[in-house]
């Protein structure tokens, strides 16, 4: 039985707004990508997360209001997409040591590159909540209005976490070089 749309009265969009939903997408790509990649540390799966979310976008663009804020409704999407196959993932991921150890990896040569491979380090052993938001503010660029809109969250939660969040990566680096020139 097919479901009912979720909004039965919306219009299809015009051709110009279509032409700026188009462009607008396309802009966003690189932003929904660095999200993706803060939220899931993959890149394979961080690509395959902003082509879903692109073709989820497409295909519900009659439920898009033209005037609202449509980097907000794209971020949703792909968050939202993003926790929904996570709790499918959690229940099927199964960790091979063996493989792990035949993995070759070669640090960075360059030293900016490692004080960016510190700081992600760091961001990725936030709490879920804090590293949300600080990719979503500081990685992404949204405002705090923007990602309280995309998080559900009210603005002075997000203030609070993107606070707390950028103290712990801090303190983070701060104790792993104390450690490393111990």
């Amino acid at each position: 039985m097919p479901e009912p749309d979720a909004e039965p009265h919306a219009e299809p969009l015009s051709p110009e707004d279509l032409d700026a939903f188009k462009s607008q997408m396309v802009a966003l790509i690189p932003a929904l990508r660095a999200f993706a990649r803060g939220l899931c540390r993959d890149r394979v799966l961080a690509d395959d997360l902003v082509q879903e979310a692109m073709m989820r976008a497409w295909a519900s663009r009659h439920t898009y209001q033209t005037g609202t804020n449509f980097r907000a409704w794209m971020f949703m999407i792909l968050r939202n997409h993003y926790f929904s196959g996570s709790k499918k993932r959690a229940r099927y991921t199964v960790w091979d040591p063996e493989a792990a150890e035949r993995i070759l990896v070669q640090d960075a040569t360059q030293e900016s590159g490692l004080h960016v491979d510190d700081v992600m380090r760091a961001i990725h052993r936030l709490p879920e909540q804090q590293r949300e938001i600080l990719l979503l503010v500081a990685g992404a660029g949204l405002s705090y209005e923007e990602a309280a809109e995309v998080t559900g969250a009210n603005i002075g939660t997000v203030k609070s976490r993107l606070n707390r969040g950028r103290a712990a990566v801090k303190a983070i680096i701060d104790g792993s070089n104390a450690s490393a020139a111990a």
